[in-house]
This record gives structure tokens, sequence and C-alpha cells, in this order.
């Protein structure tokens, strides 16, 4: 551990804090209607579409039209990635791969994990980069910003059933929020160096005469895309470990920025919507005060010798699979950031870090990916812990649970307990299937609690739409070299694909149906009884129900793994 290392920390904490209001404020205007520069083509777009934007959707109507174009921006994905042998912009001539790591990586990028089976630069064209993965990475973070808004819409709302117009809403979080923050965050990162060409890759011989093929390509796009949508896919295998994706340390701290932005302008967003502005600021610190404690534990944890550095007679800071450009410091809060922010983007290697530093980011995700989380999918999903602690509250007090004057009652609190619970329970039965059944093993490259932490953390990031991974956990190829049927690769690439969309649409669906539960209710007038929700006290009660959930739920499984591996660290 350095001070300079905490400095960064402090200033990174204090940075987001101050853009936080001024980008809720904006997305308040931009979902308002209040900001509107570009009218005529929104409604030349919604001419096209037959879409009325005055005519409200209930919510099954706005969860139908969520479900249609997922579905068909997901098939048009598949095709674009089982034809890339015919696509222009393919300078290395690059075929396409097979049915089920396209499956894979169609349900990856559709459920705005970015999970990723290959290595772009050797496996995908240009075309396939940018009108396949970059444009999806604008749709599924555009899909997680208009239902958490149909969401608050429904909480601030005292009639009707409407929510809102879910290609409003899409085309709003792309025309006026994804777009132009990207432009902002893709030429700042071109002016650090990173790439953007369409250029050939380029050879080059070294002195030992050794010629080694260097990987170009439109990288800064889909990395500002890449870090603001919470999406994570790297253009390069190692992602932002790659000087051509990540040169410097300000293009660090960038995108570091940028995976919270959006997440965090979306409290102060949810406060102003409702009317109260310390509803935000109560959700911003309850996730501000996880994130912190998680910061800190991976820094102390990776400032140290591990035991297998001990036992090279090594001592110093855990460096093993970090860039030195960035240190200790940087890498932790990375790290930090991208598992509570559902990004999976990656500056140092996961699976290098210690047995305590790589069950914290892993069990970021298992809070359901709330501290933070995706744009959109987080607040959501913090929005129904939320309503779980006030059922739990109310209990304790024996009083009508009721949430922004609107009474919790069985229907809400049934949808929330499948919102809250259904992920973990999927990760769980995935990580037995893959750890339990002779489909799975191959997949697996370490033994003992490494091997298992792999698997775990695998369908954990896979199931949270994370994406961030252990690298040891890999797709099987077999010995020829070819994929011959139910086996080895095809398990996994199927198996975490069905839990990406599973972990996708299962939480977004009861959302929304909360949303409808909740948006025709009337509201009842403050009283003497009433529970506040908009205090530290509460920022307390939420923060214990999301500990205890995931505890509950997990505490078992991470025993097995990074926990047992960690004690063993310290007791070498």
């Amino acid at each position: 551990m350095t001070v300079a290392g905490w400095i960064e920390i402090l200033i990174f904490l204090a940075v987001l804090t101050a853009i936080t209001p001024m980008l809720g404020g904006y997305l308040t205007r931009v979902f308002r209607g209040e900001l509107a520069p570009l009218g005529r083509v929104e409604r030349a777009f919604y001419r096209g579409l037959g879409v009325d934007p005055a005519r409200g959707q209930d919510w099954k109507g706005y969860a139908r039209s969520v479900l249609i174009s997922s579905a068909l921006f997901g098939v048009l994905l598949y095709v674009i990635l089982r034809t890339q042998s015919i696509h222009p912009l393919n300078p290395q001539d690059l075929s396409s791969g097979t049915w089920d790591v396209s499956f894979n990586t169609t349900a990856s990028f559709l459920s705005n994990t970015n999970w990723q089976f290959y290595a772009g630069e050797t496996t995908l064209s240009y075309f396939s980069q940018m009108a396949g993965l970059a444009v999806q990475n604008f749709i599924s973070a555009g899909v997680g910003i208009a239902v958490v808004v149909a969401f608050v819409r429904a909480l601030a709302s005292r009639s009707g059933k409407e929510i809102g117009v879910f290609y409003v809403d899409l085309t709003r979080a792309i025309l006026y929020v994804l777009l132009p923050l990207s432009a902002i965050v893709g030429f700042v990162l071109v002016s650090q160096g990173v790439l953007q060409t369409f250029g050939d890759y380029a050879d080059a011989t070294g002195l030992t005469g050794v010629t080694q093929t260097f990987a170009y390509g439109p990288v800064a796009g889909q990395e500002a895309i890449k870090v603001l949508g919470t999406n994570g896919g790297g253009f390069f295998n190692v992602n932002s470990a790659m000087p051509y994706e990540n040169p410097t340390w300000l293009s660090n701290f960038v995108e570091m920025l940028a995976i919270l932005a959006i997440p965090a302008g979306l409290t102060a967003m949810y406060g102003r919507m409702v009317d109260n502005r310390r509803q935000g600021w109560m959700v911003f610190g309850a996730m501000m005060t996880l994130f912190v404690v998680a910061v800190a534990v991976i820094y102390v944890s990776e400032s140290g010798p591990t035991a297998a550095m001990q036992a090279a007679g090594l001592t110093g800071d855990n460096l093993e699979g970090k860039e030195m450009r960035f240190g200790i410091g940087s890498s932790a809060l990375f790290s930090a950031v991208t598992t509570a922010a559902s990004c999976g983007a990656v500056n140092a290697a996961m699976e290098s870090f210690s047995g305590f530093g790589g069950a914290v980011p892993m069990a970021q995700m298992m809070t359901g990916e709330v501290i933070w989380g995706g744009v959109g999918s987080g607040l959501y999903s913090m929005l129904l812990y939320v309503i779980l602690g006030v059922f739990i509250s109310g209990l304790m007090v024996g009083r009508t649970p009721e949430f922004l004057g609107k009474k919790i009652e069985a229907r809400e609190i049934k949808l929330t307990i499948i919102g809250t619970i259904a992920v973990p329970m999927m990760v769980l039965v995935t990580s037995a299937l893959a750890i339990g059944s002779k489909w799975g093993a191959p997949s697996i490259y370490d033994s003992g609690p490494q091997g298992f932490s792999e698997t775990l953390y695998a369908y954990t990031s896979q199931g949270n739409n994370n994406g961030s991974a252990f690298a040891g956990y890999t797709g099987y190829v077999q010995p020829n070299g070819t994929n011959d049927g139910a086996f080895g690769i095809s398990f996994a690439d199927v198996l975490g694909g069905l839990a990406m969309l599973g972990g996708r649409f299962i939480p977004l669906l009861a959302v929304l149906a909360v949303a409808g539960s909740l948006a025709g209710k009337r509201v009842s007038p403050v009283g003497l009884g009433t529970l506040r929700t908009d205090t530290p006290t509460f920022g307390v009660v939420l923060i214990a129900v999301v500990l205890i959930v995931a505890l509950l739920t997990f505490v078992p499984a991470l025993l097995l793994g990074p926990l047992v591996q960690g004690l063993s660290d310290q007791l070498y």
C-alpha cells in the first residue's frame, strides 16, 4: 500500500460524487421530455415504427416491446457472427465461429454481459466488432436505462397503469445519453493513445528473428461504449490491460469513472423524479458504503505476498497478473469498479488475485450487482431490495409497509422475491452442473479451491451479467481441434448462454411487473407512523438486507473456494 494509491482512490470517489447530481439532473430532463434538441429525428423514427409517444404502455405492453426488440436484435447479431466470412472490413479474412460460440456471444452481448469465450482480435472482423457488438452495446445499455426509468416513473405515478413508452425511452437513452457521452469519452481515449483505425494488422520482426503480428482496429469507439454502458467486452483478449485499449494512468482513470458515471447518476435521477432527492442520496450512500469497503479490502489484500510468493522466497505486493503502469492501487480500484458495476472490463488478471482479493469481486457480483450495478439494472435491482427492506421493517414494527406512500402488498413481495432470488439460485444450479458433471469438467483448468473458484466465478459472472472471469475456466476444444457434439465446449457455451439470458430477463420482467402493480396505487399521506426511507437509518437497513440475502445464499459456496484459499494464504 502507498499514499499515492489511497490518494487515487479518494480522488476517484470525490469526482464520482461531484458529477452524480449534475448527470442526474441531465437524465431527469431527458426522460421528462424537457430536453429534445433532436426532436425531428425522434419524431421521424417514431413514425417509422408506428409508435405514438403520447400513448403510454402498461407494464405488459412495455415488457412485450422489450422482449420483441431484444429477440430481433439477438437474431441480427447471431446472423452477423455466422456470416463473417462474407463481411466487408475483414482485412484478416477471419471466418465465422462455431454455432455454440456464436450463441454464447449473442446471449452475452444481448444481456449486457459481454462474457467472451473468444479472443476478439483473432476471431472477429471489424464489421462484426462494430455493426454487431458495438451496436448491441448501445442497445443493451439503452434497454437497462429504459426499464429503470419506467420503474421510477411507476413509483412516482399517482394514477393510471401507464409506465411510459419503451421505444421512446430507448431512443432517448441512446440519442441523448449514450451517444454524446461515448463521443466525449472516445475523444479522450484517442488523445491518450487508444487505437482507432481500419488499417491491416502489422507484422514486425524482432532482434531474435521472430515475426510477431500486432492487431489493430477501431478500438476507441468500442471502448467508450464498453465502459459507459457497463458492457465490458474488449476488442482485445486481455481487455483493458492491453496498452492499445488502456495506455495511461489517465485513460485508466477515465475508463473507471465512465463505468460508474451513469449508474451513480441514475440514483440522483431517481430522487428527482420521485420529488424527494434524499431518496436518491440514500441509495447512493448505501451503494457507496459497500463499494468503499470492497475497494479497501481488495487493496489491503493485494498489498502483501501470497502463499505461493512466500514459498518462492518473495516478499512485497502481489503484482502477479497486474500491469506495472497501473500498480496495486489502480488494479484494486478497477477490479472493485468493474465487478460492482456489472461491467466485466479488467485491467489485471482476476485469477491472479489473492484468496481474499479475489473473493471480494465475486461477493460484489453475488449481491445481485446492486453496488452500482449495470446501467439501469443496478438501480432497479437495488430498488427491489428497498421494497424488501420496507417489508421487513414493516413486519418488525407491526405496520403495513409503504414505499413512497404506496402500500406494499403480497403481489409486490412475491414479485420482488422472484427478482432477487431467481438469479442466485440459477448461479448455484449452473455452477453445480458444471462442477459435478462430466461435460463441465473439461472446462475447469485448476484443481482444488482454485478450480472451484474458477467455475463459481464463471457462472456468478454470467448469471449476474458481469462478464469478468477467472481465466482458468474456459471453453473446451476437443484434442483434434473440432467440436463434435454436445460435449466439451458446447456445454459451457450453451449453459453459460442460458444463464446470461435468464440473469438478464427474469429480474427485468419481475421489475416491470412490480412497476405495473405499483403504478396505479393510491398514495397515502405521510403520517407520524410512516417509515421514512430517505434517512441514513434506512440506508443501514438496506445494506443489511443486501448482505443478509447474499450471505445466506452464497457463503457455503464461498467457503469451498476463495475463502478457504485466502485462509490458506494467511496460515501458510
